[in-house]
């Protein structure tokens, strides 16, 4: 079988090439996109930041009252579907709102957490019953909601939970028992999503109501960020929970909590590219304004790395979410209505590596550019008058939510083997193309983004050789090499942003012309040009940790050989551009 045989599923990009015209990019925003993303925007703009310094106050009143008038706005219904009070509106949508309500610190982190995991497990795993008593309330905002899955024993190994839930002797209640740490929204939330054991065995969910006897909050945790997002423990103490509000089947709450977190964790990626922007204009706008030596720190060069650097990081950032927006949308987008749960947890389930790759990329992403930007603000980013000192301690959460940076690098690799376990993915056979082609020269047609394409491929081959070298050396063991999974992982992060990047790039190019396209192109080439070093040294060092003599050295022979010949010139002069433009524009732009 050859790869372009194979049909499109999630983790194919590791091993096969997509085309332009498949992804959706931001320049496909439609009438509709525009005008909630408006909305949305007048609403941060209007209604939540110049009340920042009591949200961060711990107003928890104040961001309740925010989250209805949100409500009201639609805000908060656009995953829901029309016949429950929603606006049944598409994953790019999703994505787009999250983005704009991203940039807005611990309020967004309140507003994200009610409309994704909070709500996602009625959505699509309710009964008609629960979807008609809660849907309409959660997307008005007149019910608050919170997700209950981490324990004090229990978080990356969230099925390791140990609160139980029994069926009273009348059958008509389970009565839970156990704690949930680090919980958001819970002093203001109306609705719990709760995971408990059955009968200490079956993980099953449950939907349970504020007032629902025996459930009790803890007092507010003093975090380093996000103050505006209230965090408690629950505490559950024989709360009764009615049968009807058990959530799913018995048993299979793994089916939705697992599931509900890959969508957790797109939304997130888009909550950082929304917050990576914002901190990019508080960088540009501060070293525009500030003189040292008698000129604008924006005019040193040092300066035009870091501002080229970060624009580049969320033009990738950018590229990759609204394309894996578009892959949810296409295996989510007929199954609102569905019951059948078997289904919707596989269509959820499709996109999970895609979707972990944006909640990694996008919240190293928000820390890079939260770093540089406090960085290129000197002393004063470390003052709480500056913008950028809030956006520098909010960011770092991101990495820990929705599962540990660590804990979804190790998914990625390992879902592509287990699709080779299944039969699914031929990886010898690609692995042995890979080999062959990293060996051949290179001749490139004389076309815009020719080298580019051609990084994109060698990438993906140097990924194939280096997971067919890990294989390899530990075949059923790999999964216990976790050293060599987070490289491949890091590949495969690499590969996937900087492929989204060129495809939308060559989408702009032939939609709107070359021209038109510059500063698209300059972002894709300074964007490739730093791809190759870093999946250059990240594959020796695999490469060097897997293999031993003259297999080892013809290895890293193939990748130095094949990288070097793809090093271009004027990087520097690329990125001095690349600042100009955003410098001129005083924004991100793309």
């Amino acid at each position: 079988m050859t790869t372009d045989q194979l049909i499109y599923r999630g983790t194919s990009f590791l091993y096969s090439a997509s085309q332009p015209e498949a992804i959706f990019t931001p320049e496909d925003f439609t009438a509709e996109h525009h005008m909630i993303a408006d909305t949305a925007k007048k609403f941060i703009e209007k209604e939540v930041r110049p009340h920042n310094e009591q949200i961060e106050g711990g107003d928890f009143t104040l961001v309740r009252s925010l989250l209805r008038k949100a409500g009201e706005l639609g805000l908060l219904a656009h995953s829901i579907p029309e016949k429950y009070g929603g606006l049944g509106l598409d994953k790019i949508t999703k994505g787009l709102v999250g983005e704009i309500i991203g940039a807005a610190g611990g309020y967004s982190v309140a507003h994200s957490n009610h409309t994704c995991i909070a709500t996602l497990p009625i959505t699509y795993f309710g009964s008609q019953w629960q979807k008609e008593r809660y849907l309409p309330k959660l997307a008005s905002g007149e019910f608050i909601g919170a997700y209950c899955l981490t324990e004090p024993s229990a978080g990356s190994d969230a099925l390791a939970a140990s609160t139980t839930a029994l069926l009273n002797e009348e059958g008509t209640h389970y009565l839970l028992n156990g704690t949930k740490m680090f919980i958001t929204n819970a002093s203001f939330s109306d609705t719990f999503i709760v995971y408990a054991k059955v009968d200490g065995t079956k993980f099953t969910a449950f939907i349970v109501e504020k007032d629902f006897p025996g459930l009790s909050l803890g007092p507010e945790e003093q975090k380093m960020g996000i103050k505006g997002s209230s965090t408690t423990a629950v505490f559950f103490d024989n709360c009764e929970v009615p049968v009807q509000n058990l959530l799913g089947e018995i048993g299979k709450g793994h089916h939705i909590a697992l599931n509900v977190l890959n969508l957790g964790r797109f939304n997130l990626g888009s909550a950082c590219t929304g917050a990576a922007k914002y901190t990019f204009k508080l960088a540009i706008d501060y070293t525009n304004e500030r003189q040292q030596f008698g000129k604008r720190i924006a005019s040193f060069t040092a300066t035009e790395e870091k501002v080229a650097d970060m624009a580049i990081r969320i033009y990738a950032a950018e590229s990759l979410q609204y394309r894996t927006a578009s892959y949810l949308e296409d295996a989510l987008g007929e199954v609102d209505g569905s019951s059948d749960m078997k289904l919707i947890a596989d269509r959820m389930r499709e996109y999970a590596v895609e979707a972990a790759i944006c909640k990694v990329y996008g919240s190293e992403t928000l820390d890079y550019v939260a770093d540089e930007s406090l960085q290129l603000h000197g002393g004063y980013g470390f003052i709480k008058e500056y913008k950028v000192e809030q956006v520098y301690r909010d960011s770092r959460i991101n990495r820990i939510f929705e599962g540990t940076n660590e804990i979804n690098r190790l998914l990625i690799p390992m879902a592509l083997l287990q699709q080779v376990g299944k039969g699914l993915v031929p990886l010898p056979g690609l692995v042995g193309q890979a080999v062959a082609q990293l060996k051949q020269s290179i001749e490139l047609e004389d076309e815009i983004l020719a080298r580019e394409k051609e990084a994109i491929r060698s990438i993906r081959n140097v990924f194939l050789l280096s997971i067919g070298l890990a294989y390899e050396a530990f075949a059923a063991r790999i999964a216990d090499e976790q050293e060599t999974i987070l490289k491949l992982a890091d590949i495969a992060i690499a590969l996937y942003a900087a492929e989204s990047a060129v495809l939308r790039t060559e989408k702009s190019i032939a939609k709107k012309g070359e021209e038109k396209s510059t500063l698209k192109v300059q972002l894709t080439e300074a964007l490739i040009d730093d791809t190759l070093f870093e999946v250059e040294m990240i594959a020796r060092k695999l490469i060097a940790g897997v293999t031993t003599g003259e297999k080892r050295k013809t290895a890293l022979a193939d990748v130095t050989n094949r990288f070097s010949n793809l090093a271009s010139k004027g990087t520097i002069q690329t990125k001095r551009a690349i600042a100009k433009a955003f410098n001129e524009s005083r924004q991100y732009i793309s």
